[in-house]
């Protein structure tokens, strides 16, 4: 949990502006900001936490860090309503405010001299990122780096243009549940993926972010196979409005994804799990 933050006061949005728009799908964009004045957060963002972005005049939408290096931030956005399609239509120069950073983070050193094994579903890719891109600027830090990544087709796919590279520093397996345009790669849901990992399952962390049923499923295989429930890690997503655990939107059982979460470690919260609707 984030007790200070680095836009000072957590309630109040700063002014950042953005430098880079890029289209990721039909749908999708990925927004890179730099502060418009002043120093950068401090205490700086972590990979797995999240900012609140405004778009003046219209609303706030709870956005993870898809990159962070120095004072450029990137995050990734969907438009799925009013607030996230202002957003996604910010170009290089506009404003947007901010608050932030909440939320705990993926806990990276966890997984030193271990097995790391990353699942993503759809747009869970973003807040998985940053870790791929820690996880390959240290070669040897683990015994071995898996990603798994799933989508619906290949027109839904993230970061085409960095899955290549990737593929260079760790095991990559990308598959999709519907084949289009002329698509040969693997068709199926990512869960189906597990059992062809080769890890020591008792020196293994796993990290997931996806729909929750895809993370409900995998972390069944992964226990199935000996992995520890307390290696594995997973990132929830509920209705942030406050970001301060104030209104309640995002309560989670006895917890607030936006102060405990949005990554919690499978242990904690497994009996929460496999209450629907909760």
């Amino acid at each position: 949990m984030t007790e200070a933050h680095g836009t000072g006061n957590p309630w109040l949005p700063v002014p950042w502006r953005v430098f880079e728009s890029r289209s990721e799908t039909a749908d999708t964009t990925t927004l890179g900001i730099r502060p418009a004045a002043g120093a950068a957060m401090n205490p700086p963002p972590r990979a797995g936490q999240f900012n609140m972005l405004y778009a003046f005049g219209i609303g706030e939408a709870p956005i993870s860090f898809s990159a962070i290096a120095g004072d450029a931030l990137h995050h990734t956005v969907r438009r799925v309503g009013k607030v996230s399609d202002a957003l996604a239509r910010l170009q290089p120069g506009d404003l947007v405010g901010v608050r932030g950073p909440f939320g705990s983070h993926w806990p990276s050193e966890s997984a030193y001299d271990r097995h790391l094994v990353l699942i993503a579903g759809g747009l869970g890719l973003a807040p998985l990122k940053p870790v791929v891109e820690h996880a390959i600027s240290r070669p040897g830090a683990f015994l071995s780096v898996h990603l798994l990544y799933g989508t619906r087709d290949p027109e839904s796919l993230l970061f085409r243009d960095q899955l290549g590279p990737w593929e260079g520093g760790l095991d990559l397996f990308t598959t999709v549940d519907t084949a289009t345009n002329g698509w040969r790669g693997n068709v199926g849901v990512v869960t189906g993926a597990i059992d062809r990992l080769t890890v020591d399952p008792a020196r293994t962390v796993a990290f997931l972010c996806g729909p929750e049923i895809m993370m409900r499923l995998s972390i069944d295989r992964l226990v199935q196979l000996g992995v520890p429930p307390g290696g594995i890690h997973l990132s929830m997503e509920r209705s942030m409005k406050c970001a301060v655990g104030m209104c309640g939107h995002c309560q989670f059982g006895g917890s607030f994804v936006c102060r405990e979460g949005p990554v919690y470690r499978y242990a904690d919260v497994v009996n929460r799990l496999r209450i629907p609707e909760l």
